[in-house]
């Protein structure tokens, strides 16, 4: 039997909990959402005031990020390249995403999700959900 190694509930609020911490820190608000190694949503967090398209950006950053094994934002790159670039559409799921503030979570080289932020620049999103994987890496 093939086994998948994949983030659990504890992994998802010890990262939910870090990065809101810092959002509230920064007087910001945002979504976090973290998803398992298959990209399906473990646990999302919508704080107040954070818009509702937020919801599914980062439910979509997370998923892309955990199903291509990537950052969201080097999907995104590829698929603007000038030459080499391509319609994102051609993943065949409209839950694939470009922007950035997906990042995967890795043990021993495994992917197993991602920790997704969606809310405020590309960049702060990004680096929020950094914070995130950090906390599920380091308990």
């Amino acid at each position: 039997m093939h086994q998948i190694g994949t983030l659990g509930h504890a992994d998802a609020q010890r990262a939910i909990a870090a990065i809101q911490s810092e959002l509230t820190r920064l007087g910001k608000t945002a979504v976090i959402a973290v998803a398992d190694a298959t990209g399906e949503l473990i646990a999302l967090l919508r704080l107040d005031g954070a818009p509702l398209s937020c919801i599914a950006n980062a439910t979509n950053k997370a998923f892309t990020s955990a199903r291509e094994r990537k950052p969201s934002r080097d999907i995104g790159k590829s698929s603007r390249h000038p030459d080499t670039g391509f319609d994102i559409a051609y993943f065949a799921d409209r839950r694939y995403i470009g922007w950035g503030g997906g990042i995967p979570v890795t043990s021993n080289g495994t992917v197993l999700g991602a920790v997704a932020v969606s809310g405020l620049s590309e960049d702060e999103d990004a680096r929020l959900a950094e914070i995130g994987v950090k906390a599920i890496q380091n308990p």
